[in-house]
């Protein structure tokens, strides 16, 4: 075994490998970049080195930063966790030529594995069942509308070197081919560097489910079992379990052992991962997509069913360890469902989200687990990617496991970044993912149903109380509302037990009339200011971290940190609102033809410049940020009159970009305004 090890990432993967080295009495060593430099992956390491600036390229996906971190500190080998490097085989040979063990498969195996044209042709050729689609790399934009015309519509466009869903795109009419085309080479150029593309036929509610494989380096190749990955947003696995409710063991079998031999036809040695789709109502007919030769997001469902400890045998294997299981001593035992928590705001049509964590409670025990990077205090910005943590849960059977889940999700606390959490709960209670019913498709359908854009009334309830609480004086109690000053001659009351000026306190308290109900006037980001009256202050509870207020006899007690509020999973940031100081600082670009940021980003595309005709819903601007894109389109028909950024401008969320006046008669509702562009599913 090892001495020392290199981990060569960030974030909960970091953390994770740190805690299976340090299990294993070995040295770790984290990298950083400057705006990671207190991340809990850093301060959990054993050692840590600085590798750069900020932006990934400068430091993460730096090769010569990273040897040169691992020479620096003696590191005998590096896992590069999940993410570019993990599938990148220049960087694997790098690490063999500067003597360090790369601890993942070989270099070969990344690089074929990572061509997905090759591959399909690779595993076809072993026996695997693979996808219809295009043959050939190379394909001109021409090329590839002809193949997909002759696959037949829906088809699916796919980068042949990237994974993570980043680049693909769900075409369903041919009229939009070329478009879709286009845009998938920039896509994939942007994140691969390589544009090249194939196009696969398109399977209508299919479900996602893939196959964990190990292999030594002594000819030892065996499967691990099924996930079911069906559930995604965006061709993003946000849910995802082991084993899946759709396979019977013949089946399991059957795929199991196809994914071995996929793995044989390339040499494989590690933990890697076979995905296949498959027709929901055939399962039996399931086909090749593609080979993640790393370790996966999802790996804990896979541990906890099995009992191993997948980085454990990723660095046995490296060491040189043959693996002493033969097939038939693997087992499954109970099930597990696991959480993706994302920095992302659904009732802001899931955009990308960021922030300061402000308060932080990450259930474990029991049967959940929650791998994480967060703590409180970490910055959450758009360099990276939005995952935050997963939270996964296990039990004897589906729906014990599901239960579990769902209550870890209502636990879950991150004040200060809007997260997907409740989303999540909701969805894990929807009735057709409590059946089993999956495909991946299900999410988008349902997404509407599961998401509620309002505020309930107890959450402003809860807002103005806790307002009222912080506006009283430091020290002193709050009199009952409807009471007078101190009797005459009462010297001055201890601390937090007494009279006070009532004109000092927010008690609607005055003289000579009866109380006057204190109002706050708040506001939720997104949505229009409202005035709201405290109710029955009497049976509300202020804490320096949880608030519980009674509405219509029901108590709702909610986390508290600023101006934030959470329960069940979902936050709110309700700010104080000052009508007044808004109409001041109120400017020109108020109204609709602004383009405002719809997420912290960076700028990427600037279609348009001062002074230019568009129509309505033209595409003006993209800003990107954790890896998707937003496309800004103009409101209405009109000029542009004022364009504040640049490509690689950062803005904030709701910062103004630019502002397109209408042109006379133009109806202000004719443009759709805004459309994003996720980076695809898997």
């Amino acid at each position: 075994m090892f001495d020392t090890v290199l981990v060569a990432n960030r974030g909960e993967i970091a953390v994770r490998v740190i805690r299976t080295l340090r299990a294993l009495g070995v040295r770790s060593v984290a990298v950083f970049s400057d705006a990671d430099a207190d991340a809990r992956h850093v301060r959990e390491a054993d050692t840590a080195v600085r590798i750069g600036p900020a932006p990934a390229g400068e430091s993460y996906l730096s090769v010569e930063r990273l040897l040169e971190a691992a020479a620096r500190t003696g590191a005998q080998a590096v896992h590069p966790g999940y993410g570019f490097l993990a599938e990148n085989a220049a960087f694997a040979r790098a690490c063999a030529q500067a003597g360090l063990v790369f601890i993942g498969p070989p270099a070969e195996a990344i690089s074929l594995m990572g061509d997905k044209i090759r591959a399909k042709e690779t595993v076809k050729a072993a026996g695997v069942p693979v996808v219809p689609g295009s043959s050939g790399s190379g394909l001109s934009d021409d090329e590839l509308a002809a193949a997909a015309r002759e696959i037949g519509m829906p088809v699916l466009l796919k980068p042949s070197a990237g994974g993570g869903g980043k680049g693909m795109r769900l075409t369903r009419v041919e009229s939009a081919l070329l478009e879709e085309i286009a845009a998938a080479r920039r896509e994939a150029r942007a994140s691969f560097g390589d544009d090249t593309l194939l196009v696969e036929r398109w399977i209508d509610r299919p479900r996602h489910i893939e196959i964990q494989v190990l292999a030594d380096g002594h000819g030892q190749v065996i499967h691990l079992g099924e996930r079911e990955c069906s559930l995604q947003r965006r061709h993003q696995k946000i849910i995802e379990e082991a084993p899946s409710v759709l396979l019977d063991e013949a089946t399991r079998a059957a795929m199991g052992e196809a994914a071995v031999q996929a793995a044989r036809s390339c040499g494989y040695v590690g933990a890697g991962t076979v995905e296949f789709i498959v027709p929901g109502g055939d399962p039996s007919s399931y086909y090749f997509m593609e080979m993640n030769t790393r370790l996966q997001v999802e790996h804990p469902v896979t541990e906890l069913v099995t009992g191993l400890d997948l980085v454990e045998w990723q660095l046995r294997v490296a060491a040189g360890e043959q693996l002493p299981y033969a097939q038939e001593d693997i087992s499954l035992t109970g099930h597990a469902v696991e959480a993706r928590i994302c920095a992302e705001d659904p009732s802001r049509g899931f955009l990308p989200s960021g922030g300061t964590v402000l308060a932080l409670r990450e259930p474990q025990g029991d049967g959940v687990r929650t791998d994480s990077g967060l703590s409180e205090g970490t910055e959450v910005g758009s360099l990276y990617d939005p995952m935050l943590s997963k939270v996964i849960a296990y039990g004897p059977d589906r729906a014990s496991a599901l239960r579990k889940l769902r209550s870890a999700l209502a636990e879950t606390v991150t004040l200060g970044v809007p997260t997907n959490a409740g989303f999540l709960r909701r969805l894990l209670a929807h009735p057709d993912v409590v059946a089993g019913d999956l495909d991946t498709g299900l999410v988008e359908r349902e997404a509407d149903g599961l998401v509620d854009a309002t505020v309930p009334a107890e959450v402003y309830e809860a807002a103005a109380a806790a307002r009222l609480a912080d506006l009283a004086p430091a020290g002193a109690g709050v009199a009952p509302a409807g009471a007078g000053p101190a009797p005459a001659g009462a010297g001055p009351a201890p601390a937090g037990d007494g009279w006070v000026d009532p004109f000092s306190v927010p008690s609607g308290w005055r003289l000579g009339g009866t109380p006057r109900p204190v109002a706050f006037d708040l506001r939720v980001p997104g949505l229009e200011p409202v005035t709201h009256e405290v109710r029955d202050r009497g049976a509300h509870r202020v804490t320096a971290d949880r608030v519980s207020v009674t509405v219509d006899g029901v108590v709702h007690t909610f986390h508290r940190a600023g101006d934030w509020l959470g329960r069940d999973g979902d936050a709110w940031h309700v700010q104080p609102h000052d009508p007044v100081e808004a109409s001041l600082s109120g400017s020109a670009h108020a109204g609709a033809d602004a383009l405002t940021a719809p997420m912290p980003g960076t700028v990427t595309v600037v279609k348009v410049a001062v002074g230019d005709e568009v129509d309505a819903g033209q595409s003006l601007l993209v800003v990107e940020a954790m890896k998707m894109e937003h496309v800004i389109s103009a409101p209405h028909a009109g000029t542009v009159t004022e364009l504040d950024i640049t490509p690689g401008t950062t803005v904030a969320m709701d910062q103004v970009l630019a502002v397109v006046a209408p042109h006379a008669g133009a109806d202000e509702h004719a443009g759709a305004g805004q459309g994003e562009r996720g980076e695809g599913q898997r």
